[in-house]
């Protein structure tokens, strides 16, 4: 292990109190882009939209009835969105709540409101996350039940035609 000396440790101390300081410094280590619950959920939307974009893409008729099985028993494992999305709705209600206010002009230093700023546009973000994950699960739901209407309706016909 290497020791740092006195000095060293001073000029380090001063380096991070100047990077405190200045409103643009952003700390690779303290500042993370996406905590872990909104990477699942994102992941949980885009696995949505993908389904969804296979199961109303033309022209996949081949594999359309393998899609809808896969999808269909997707589905209820996938309604843990709602709730989930909820408790995330309730976590950006809370820290809105609780966000320390700069009400008098000279209250807040540039650094703090530039953090408040930023917290603001990751909640913006995150409830327009939320709200891609349900409304792709409403349409996912929706479109996979039409999907199977049609089959039946198409089954119905053939059966119909072959007994005529």
């Amino acid at each position: 292990m290497k020791k740092i000396s006195a000095q060293e440790q001073e000029q380090q101390q001063e380096q991070e109190q100047e990077q405190e300081r200045d409103p643009t410094f952003i700390d690779p280590i303290r500042s993370s882009p996406m905590a872990l619950e909104w990477v699942v959920l994102g992941y949980a939307a885009g696995a949505e939209a993908i389904m969804l974009l296979f199961l109303t893409l033309p022209g996949l008729d081949a594999i359309r009835r393998g899609l809808i099985s896969v999808v269909r028993s997707a589905l209820k494992p996938m309604l843990s969105i709602v709730p989930f999305c909820l408790f995330l709705l309730m976590d950006i209600y809370w820290k809105y709540e609780t966000r320390p206010t700069c009400d008098m002009e000279h209250a807040c230093t540039p650094t703090e409101h530039l953090r408040h700023q930023k917290s603001i546009m990751k909640s913006q973000r995150n409830a327009l996350l939320i709200a891609a994950a349900l409304i792709l699960y409403w349409l996912l739901f929706s479109v996979t039940s039409l999907v199977v209407k049609i089959e039946q309706l198409n089954q119905r016909v053939n059966k119909l035609k072959r007994d005529d």
